[in-house]
């Protein structure tokens, strides 16, 4: 029986049957007879969530502009699916052309979230590809990660024969010309090895030892060959005007997580939240010209009928020439209907006002991110905003008609007092005095206000690296404070919280080490698939595979570091250097701000070197 023949008779009993289908507008079927590589593109999550990260499509764009290259995606089968894939001794397969994922020549990984790395396994299990490079033949197909997770891949590092550091849109032609002439040589897997080695970005595991203090810290990581890389440095794409983009996407089936046509406008942030990882393994900024985005947007719209753009970016507002894109795309696609969309703002009025231009008769959820709820610990993360820039705000989205907000913040960030968290329901207070002030009625009638409160996670390559994070009792505990002073408030306001253990779990996981790769395999072994699901997550089943292992979770989580401390990713650079992350958390302690490097004076960070005498804005 073919998987088609296969897939007709089992897809009726399997959720979402879409997600396995195949055949969506502006997908690429290749005759794979008629290529020399096969490249899958595998997304560590379900097909809605996959099919909404950029990152993602540029790549399917990328590779398949070639004709010498098929690439194909696969997600992470839901339970259900993969059930009917064990129970009939099927091997995962490509959306495209259901080709066994071990029978392609490169599969490349997504690393978009830590509690994602069950799912790897599951998903190499699945394929019947030994789990360990290792382990790996001739004939199995080399395992490639990139993403944000590659900047600190140190727990599954087992697991992929090299990592990609960095922005893939050049990287992914020079991996394929290498594979081809390895091909051709008729060479070992540790031969392309060697020689991926030599790419920029590249990080190959196999060749750098990696070892330990018998207090249980690490040593610095050494390469275990002459000519391999330390450190390993990011690589990035200098002129976005010339970089390639996919403006025929692919149009999903069912809904998915952002289904809309989306343009880059820039990439980067300086703001310099001191939390944030994006923000520092992103740099530098770099923005696309108002013409390119113009002509993207007009062959999107056409080419996949969305009724809606959104302008794609770490904050949207802080594009150089905002105000004339808008102008220029309004222009071009008022006439059709389609709206655009600004999807991260900061919080200032002229952002919101800015949004309210957009959109005149449609008005969504509008978010904002103060972070924290009062001045004293915003000026701790470097997030420069006042409480009279969030009530400016509101007072703006109110008079553009939005009723729709939405507010986010972090509960754990580091010095953090009740008096925070006081500071969170006077904010949520203060927006309902705001909007009975424009006659919304005595209990905010007509108000919808959604509270989101995260955990905070002390993340590599950032100036808060050396923090721990609260213990879980303590972080569940400032949860409940929150949820209690929130429901005193007796006016209706949605508060959300994330799961305290996985904030935790997410924390060993994005400071770990390679010694965690065993614990990840326990896990899975227990069951452990899709952690980051709450109907799925078991931690459970995590602390027994902790137990299984003999390691303690909080020796990654709950101890802070000293400055002079190896971190286990200080082998592999995001550009930005470690003595300035150093500074930078001496002047979090003293509650001092860092200048946006962008429309202030330099930060010394340690970027821009790297781009020799390249413009970084236009």
């Amino acid at each position: 029986m073919s998987v088609e023949q296969w897939l007709a008779r089992i897809l009726p009993r399997v959720s979402r049957p879409a997600r396995y289908a195949g055949n969506e507008w502006n997908s690429v079927v290749k005759d794979h007879q008629q290529v020399d590589i096969r490249f899958a593109l595998a997304f560590p999550d379900v097909y809605e969530v996959g099919m909404s990260y950029l990152g993602f499509k540029i790549l399917y764009h990328v590779l398949n502009d070639r004709d010498d290259v098929a690439a194909e995606r696969v997600f992470a089968p839901w339970p259900d699916m993969e059930h009917e894939l064990r129970r009939a001794g099927r091997p995962l397969f490509s959306l495209e052309t259901k080709t066994p994922l071990a029978d392609f020549d490169l599969v490349g990984f997504t690393l978009q979230y830590e509690m994602s790395y069950t799912n790897i396994v599951n998903m190499l299990d699945l394929a019947g590809i030994p789990l360990r490079s290792a382990d790996r033949r001739k004939e199995d197909p080399f395992i490639v990660g990139g993403g944000p997770g590659a900047f600190n891949p140190e727990p599954i590092a087992e697991y992929f024969d090299l990592f990609f550091l960095g922005e893939a849109e050049e990287f992914v032609h020079d991996l394929v010309e290498l594979y081809l002439v390895w091909t051709k040589e008729d060479a070992r897997r540790e031969d392309f090895l060697a020689r991926a080695v030599t790419l920029e970005g590249v990080y190959v595991p196999s060749l750098y030892s990696v070892s330990y203090r018998d207090d249980g810290l690490q040593h610095p990581v050494q390469p275990v060959r002459p000519g391999v890389p330390v450190p390993v440095r990011k690589r990035i794409v200098q002129d976005l005007d010339l970089a390639p983009y996919p403006c025929a996407p692919i149009v999903p089936f069912l809904d998915v997580v952002h289904d809309r046509a989306a343009v880059e406008v820039f990439r980067g942030c300086t703001r310099g939240c001191r939390f944030c990882q994006a923000g520092m393994i992103y740099r530098p900024v770099r923005e696309r010209s108002v013409d390119v985005l113009r002509e993207q947007v007009r062959e999107l719209t056409r080419q996949t009928g969305y009724d809606e753009v959104s302008l794609a970016s770490l904050s949207s507002t802080d594009y150089s020439a905002i105000a004339d894109l808008i102008e220029e795309v309004g222009r071009d696609l008022s006439p059709q209907g389609v709206s655009v969309t600004l999807p991260s703002l900061r919080v200032d009025s002229f952002s919101v006002k800015l949004a309210g231009c957009l959109d005149a008769l449609k008005k969504g959820g509008l978010t904002l991110a103060p972070e924290a709820g009062t001045q004293r610990l915003r000026d701790v993360i470097n997030k420069r905003v006042t409480s009279e820039d969030m009530e400016e705000s509101v007072k703006a989205a109110f008079e553009a008609g939005w009723q729709n907000i939405k507010l986010y913040f972090m509960i754990g960030l580091p010095s953090e007092e009740e008096a925070d968290l006081d500071g969170i329901v006077h904010l949520v207070e203060r927006v309902l005095a705001l909007y009975r002030g424009r006659g919304g009625g005595t209990m905010g009638r007509g108000l919808r206000l959604h509270v989101s409160a995260s955990g905070f996670v002390p993340k590599p390559h950032t100036p808060f690296q050396w923090e721990p994070q609260l213990e879980l009792q303590e972080l569940e505990k400032r949860q409940s404070v929150l949820k209690r002073k929130v429901r005193a408030l007796k006016r209706k306001v949605e508060l959300s919280t994330n799961d305290p253990r996985l904030t935790f779990l997410e924390a060993v996981f994005a400071r770990g080490d390679r010694r965690l790769g065993r614990v990840i395999e326990e896990a899975w072994r227990l069951g452990a698939r899709f952690d980051a699901w709450g109907e799925k997550f078991s931690f459970a089943k995590w602390l027994e595979a902790f137990q299984t292992c003999g390691i303690d979770p909080s020796f990654y989580a709950n101890r802070r570091r000293g400055k002079e401390e190896i971190f286990p990713w200080d082998h592999l650079s995001a550009g930005v250097e470690k003595g300035f992350l150093w500074a930078d958390y001496q002047e979090s302690l003293r509650r001092a701000s860092v200048d946006d490097c962008r429309f202030e004076t330099c930060t010394l960070c340690g970027v821009c070197p790297e781009l020799g005498t390249t413009r970084l804005f236009r």
